[in-house]
């Protein structure tokens, strides 16, 4: 037996024990002659004492001891001279009696710390020495603890965990699939799947329910703070279903989380909103609502005033700062220059301070009276104090979504966004389609397998391309503190209305076929109606956690180029390999 406990588990309860601890050496160091050390585990640390009149030998075996050993110590549990309240063993000592160092260790090359001193990249490739740090742990285990009670919640549900195919047929619509070669079909690959949609649609079809799945998925996109390549789904489907009862049965899940995870009890019914009430008040369909600052249409107070930026907009926009208006000159150039970058796509920023003794001050005096600027301030729900920040352009919607970034960015600054603050809400009544000039087609807001609104089908068959705008998806989105955590839909159950949605969308009968066939197929064989969400397991983890970041929240993570630099992947594979598979690479 390697050891008796953890490094985390004894008290002063366990005084006078002879104990056996295994672990790492966080630490060890001398005083006076005796040898203190640090012992750590994933429990926790629990500190050794070798005292002066000990054996020669463990003397000397306590002083070879470098950081992350792996040793075995035996010894007996005591009371502390000096205790220390941080740790939870902290009122406890081992005094050892023997040492058996298990496997000696080089010297890492950043600290196991709390806040170590190894930067993202060095840590990102000693991944598993980064993975001993105790904010990782917890990291972790906070995963593990979400991922149970998940599976507890819909298992006492009636929900059933089925495993889906991970090499299946690409289907390009959204995303890029990540192809895999098949050796045994020369020419052919199969695709890793960016969801298992189909396959829990088609267990609907089979008559399974309620089925759920943690799930792998694979997107090859670009990469940011809550996206990697590979993810983690909480994939869920429901059959015999309509949109209130999949609302009910997720909001419980979440509010099951909350309560056992974090402590936190949401009692009444989760707020909802329409993604146009949304995009209009918030500039996003993932509204970050735990403070206010919304967007107000200012364009009727604005124009006809001789300013031409603004005389020759079709929307102008605005919001407004609560006690901002002491911004400086340079503080609101610096902002300025903010909204410019690719990253929000504004062409500059139009200010005005409504100052605490009700005077106003802009820039855009020289073309507006005080009266006028109070009228557009009054509009904007501004008080004395506050900053009005203006925004215009062409497209109604993108002036919007460039105020919304503006907006996180406002309350960032102000400190507005508290990582500890939870404000989960609904989004529903999407869009079904959205229009792309550029290509001259529809595309799906979510996927091609979304039902419209029963309301709205016979805008849904019609062939003016007015009309199918105004189509509301029978969708809906959980959205937490700005971030989507998770969809889904009613989906659509009948052949007929599938091949409209692929007429819509611009596929064609036979690609419809070729890349659908198997499911349209299926929906003639008594296919209930259903619907179901996917929830980002990741992410959930992450805001729970308190971060914004998924990757501390994922075992081994890939970096911003999508590489894992642990194990150097992906990597170029040997001739032979490519000659088994029959693919040939041209690169230069």
């Amino acid at each position: 037996m390697y050891r008796t406990h953890t490094c985390g588990e004894l008290r002063i309860e366990d005084k006078g024990k002879t104990v056996t601890l295994a672990g790492w050496v966080q630490k060890a160091r001398k005083l006076g002659g005796m040898t203190f050390i640090d012992l750590r585990d994933r429990y926790g640390i629990t500190q050794l004492v070798v005292e002066a009149e000990a054996p020669e030998a463990l003397v000397e075996t306590a002083t070879s001891l470098g950081r992350e050993f792996v040793i075995q110590a035996t010894g007996e549990v005591l009371e502390r001279q000096s205790k220390n309240p941080k740790m939870a063993t902290g009122d406890i000592e081992i005094k050892v009696a023997s040492i058996n160092i298990l496997n000696k260790s080089v010297t890492p090359p950043f600290t196991i710390e709390d806040e170590s001193d190894g930067g993202e990249d060095l840590r990102a490739k000693y991944r598993y020495l980064d993975l001993r740090r105790n904010p990782l742990q917890k990291a972790l285990m906070l995963r593990h603890r979400l991922a149970h009670e998940v599976r507890n919640y819909l298992d006492g549900e009636g929900f059933l965990e089925i495993e889906t195919p991970y090499l299946i047929k690409s289907t390009p619509e959204g995303a890029r699939d990540f192809v895999v070669p098949s050796r045994m079909n020369p020419g052919q690959f199969y695709a890793l799947p960016q969801s298992p949609q189909t396959f829990k649609q088609l267990l609907m079809v089979a008559g399974y329910d309620r089925y759920f799945q943690i799930v792998r998925c694979f997107r090859d996109e670009d990469l940011r703070a809550d996206r990697q390549p590979e993810f983690t789904q909480i994939d869920c489907e429901m059959a015999f279903v309509e949109q209130e009862d999949v609302l009910d049965t997720f909001e419980g899940m979440m509010k099951t989380l909350f309560r056992n995870v974090l402590g936190i009890d949401f009692k009444d019914p989760l707020p909802r909103m329409s993604w146009y009430d949304a995009m209009d008040k918030y500039g996003s369909d993932k509204p970050d609502i735990r403070f206010g600052m919304t967007i107000h249409d200012v364009t009727g107070s604005a124009k006809g005033k001789g300013f031409g930026v603004l005389d020759g907009a079709a929307y102008i926009g605005a919001i407004c700062v609560p006690g901002a208006s002491e911004y400086t000159r340079k503080q609101i150039d610096e902002l300025t220059e903010w909204v410019k970058r690719p990253q929000v796509g504004a062409k500059g920023l139009i200010y005005i301070k409504v100052n605490n003794d009700g005077s106003f001050k802009s820039s855009i005096d020289k073309f507006y009276a005080p009266e006028d600027l109070e009228i557009i301030a009054e509009r904007a729900e501004a008080r004395p104090g506050d900053l009005v920040l203006i925004l215009s352009g062409d497209n109604m919607r993108k002036v919007q979504t460039m105020l919304g970034v503006l907006r996180i960015e406002m309350g960032n600054r102000l400190g507005l966004r508290d990582p500890k603050v939870f404000a989960p809400l609904w989004i529903v009544d999407f869009p079904l389609f959205e229009w792309d000039d550029e290509t001259q087609r529809f595309y799906a807001m979510h996927h091609p397998f979304t039902a419209p609104k029963p309301e709205h089908e016979k805008w849904f068959y019609s062939d003016a391309k007015e009309d199918i705008e105004r189509v509301c998806a029978n969708a809906y989105d959980f959205v937490l503190n700005g971030t989507e955590l998770g969809g889904g839909s009613i989906r659509i159950h009948n052949a007929d209305m599938q091949k409209r949605m692929f007429e819509v969308l611009g596929i064609g009968p036979e690609e419809a076929e070729y890349k659908f066939g198997f499911i349209i197929n299926a929906f003639r064989f008594g296919a209930p109606p259903h619907g179901g969400l996917a929830f980002g397991f990741d992410r959930v983890c992450a805001l729970f956690g308190g971060q914004e970041t998924i990757r501390d929240y994922i075992a081994f993570p890939k970096n911003n180029q999508g590489r894992d630099v642990m194990i150097d992947s992906p990597s170029v594979i040997d001739d032979a390999q490519l000659e088994e598979l029959q693919i040939k690479t041209d690169l230069k």
